[in-house]
């Protein structure tokens, strides 16, 4: 009967040797194998798995060093009871789990006194299983097929030796890891047109802290925001959390309009002229150069939301506001997300020293810093190329499926999107005027399609039902066409 506790699953990403070790870890800590009962010999063990003897032999020495097993010559191996020392016995975890079992008596009403319901907000999402999708047209993951794991893992090894522990072991409180501020400085801001000083720079857990961050600085009840329509839908939620007033700018074909008035009472002007979200449009310019004197102007503060930095294959480059403010009127935000991987959580502002100050002691109440292992692992990956060599690795890939992407538009789905002239990596369509994406959306999966629909982009009541946005960042390109034949075929039908 015990040997019934004891099975692995093959093709887990996982060792054998490791699924055995958290096989018997799980039965000691769980009190299902007494102490005074030896273990099945090494031998018998490996029949139950139907794995190797060694394999077996390596985990329960490994167990042994780790304290969990006692090793006794000519009788086996024994659980070493001290390992449980201050768990909860058996009884009482009985006892609590039938309270718990139990409806509560009395509980309070937390409807009342919840504060606020971001649940509520109307947000973007996806699939959980969209990777076994065959045709993801998903936003913002990465092709693992293109991310070198390699270089990651060695630069990983290396930021967690012993030379550097006194780095990743310790609390910095306030502090980031200078290394990582100086390849941010260094590398990647530059390539923005940016210039300014390690005191300018705070290292986030990726863009959505930031912006949280910011605003819960900068934005008061009576403050007046204004945001791109169609615009982030995570941003606007945010700013719905601190302030009521909220005013949609209308999105034309070179992105935030500037010079027509809408902005007049606006204290806070949230815009993504490099690459809009999510029409993927280019603010050009001029309209750069108009908005920065708006701001000097009218006493307005910019957020700069520069999410996909990274990603311009196709025209030249346009400077970052950032780059162009004399008047530190504007917070930069940038992200490795699209980079590196989401999974990540690792990100940036850029902004005035008395601002960061102020946002270093916010984010010490919340999360103290980012992982300093983290920090220290991109801060490596960077210094040491990698990050170029990705990038460049990237560039490439993406050309070719934003290639791809548009001729299979304008051919099974003409009319309906222009391709991005910044590249990134998706494509924004607008269906017929009868065509309910969320709809489409639930279809679509049903055949290994998966899409987004756009409508919580909008604040306008009602939303447009009929735009949907196609990532390409993870999906082959050989997969890409025949998945627009699909989308076509059922928007057709």
């Amino acid at each position: 009967m015990r040997d019934a506790l004891f099975r692995i699953e093959r093709n887990t990403g996982f060792s054998i040797q490791s699924q055995i070790r958290e096989m018997l870890v799980s039965a000691v800590l769980a009190g299902q194998l007494p102490t005074g009962v030896p273990l099945p010999s090494s031998r018998r063990m490996a029949k139950t798995l139907g794995v190797s003897r060694n394999t077996v032999i390596l985990a329960y020495q490994g167990l042994v060093d780790d304290g969990y097993l006692l090793a006794r010559e000519r009788s086996g191996f024994y659980v070493n009871d001290a390992i449980r020392a201050g768990v909860v016995p058996d009884n009482m975890l009985q006892s609590n789990s039938r309270i718990i079992a139990k409806e509560p008596e009395n509980p309070p009403d937390w409807t009342a006194r919840f504060r606020m319901r971001p649940s509520e907000q109307v947000n973007l999402s996806k699939p959980k299983d969209w990777q076994s999708c065959p045709y993801p047209f998903i936003y913002g993951q990465v092709d693992q097929g293109l991310f070198p794991i390699a270089a990651w893992r060695e630069c990983s090894r290396q930021a967690l030796g012993r030379k550097g522990m006194d780095i990743w072991t310790s609390d910095s409180y306030t502090q980031d890891d200078p290394v990582l501020i100086e390849q941010i400085r260094t590398r990647l801001l530059p390539r923005r047109g940016i210039m300014v000083g390690e005191e300018n720079i705070m290292i986030t857990m990726g863009a959505q802290n930031a912006l949280y961050l910011i605003a819960s600085l900068i934005i008061k009840p009576d403050t007046v925001v204004a945001m791109e329509e169609p615009g982030y839908p995570d941003v606007r939620n945010i700013f719905g959390l601190k302030t009521d007033h909220i005013r949609s700018i209308a999105v034309d074909h070179d992105g935030l309009r500037v010079n027509d008035g809408e902005l007049d009472g606006c204290d806070i002007v949230y815009t993504t002229p490099s690459h809009q979200f999510p029409t993927t449009v280019t603010l050009p310019m001029e309209r750069r150069k108009a908005l920065l004197a708006d701001a000097a102007a009218n006493d307005r503060v910019i957020l700069e939301d520069d999410y996909e930095f990274e990603t311009n294959y196709v025209s030249e480059p346009t400077p970052a506001l950032k780059s162009l403010d004399c008047n530190d009127r504007v917070i930069y935000v940038g992200s490795l997300s699209k980079t590196l991987f989401p999974g990540l959580r690792m990100g940036y502002v850029v902004g005035a020293a008395e601002l960061i100050d102020e946002m270093r002691a916010a984010r010490r109440l919340m999360l103290r810093h980012p992982p300093n292992n983290n920090q220290r692992t991109t801060a490596l990956f960077l210094s040491l190329g990698h990050y170029d060599s990705l990038v460049h690795k990237l560039h490439k890939a993406y050309r070719a499926r934003w290639e791809c992407l548009g001729v299979a538009l304008d051919k099974h789905l003409p009319g309906m999107s222009q391709a991005p002239s910044f590249g990134g990596t998706s494509f924004w369509v607008t269906g017929p005027g009868n065509l309910d994406a969320e709809k489409l959306a639930e279809q679509a999966l049903e055949e290994g399609v998966v899409i987004e629909p756009g409508h919580a982009c909008f604040a306008q009541k009602p939303m447009p039902k009929n735009v949907f946005r196609l990532g390409f960042s993870s999906i082959p390109l050989e997969r890409i066409e025949p998945g627009i034949e699909i989308l076509a075929r059922l928007i057709q039908r």
